[in-house]
């Protein structure tokens, strides 16, 4: 497997909701651009700085006409990570733009189906319990 490198964007996504008659503006943190540039970190470093100058998020596309071009502040952090603020008109928002080595991959793989008597069982004692959430022990890793 190579170690291909990736742009990620990451966007501030806004959506309303109505709660007692009041409009709730809430934010969230989406990862909403996956993008495979590959095994040369620094053609993953130009276009991370390419998308961090001209990535329009979703927020003000939406309400974007031919020709406008938001205001734009993009600040280079240690890392190498972009912090972008976007203004347009009356909106404003904030991108993320970083690069990422994919190091590990793994396809989905299904479980057995159920037969019909463990669908029943099941059903008469209640769901088996959760897995348990990842866990990690220094140490751990060198004793194996």
């Amino acid at each position: 497997m190579t170690a291909d490198w990736y742009v990620l964007i990451e966007e501030d996504t806004r959506t309303t909701e109505r709660a007692d008659g009041t409009d709730l503006k809430l934010h969230r943190w989406m990862l909403t651009g996956t993008h495979r540039i590959g095994p040369d970190r620094a053609d993953a470093a130009a276009a991370a700085e390419d998308a961090a100058l001209h990535h329009i998020p979703g927020i003000l596309a939406r309400h974007a006409r031919p020709g406008d071009e938001p205001a734009r502040h993009a600040l280079l952090t240690q890392d190498g990570a972009w912090i972008v603020i976007v203004k347009q008109r009356h909106r404003e928002c904030h991108i993320r733009v970083t690069t990422a080595q994919l190091v590990h991959e793994r396809e989905e793989k299904e479980g057995p189906s159920k037969s019909l008597k463990e669908k029943l069982r099941s059903a008469m004692e209640g769901p088996a319990p959760a897995p348990k959430p990842w866990s990690w022990t220094p140490g751990k890793a060198d004793r194996a």
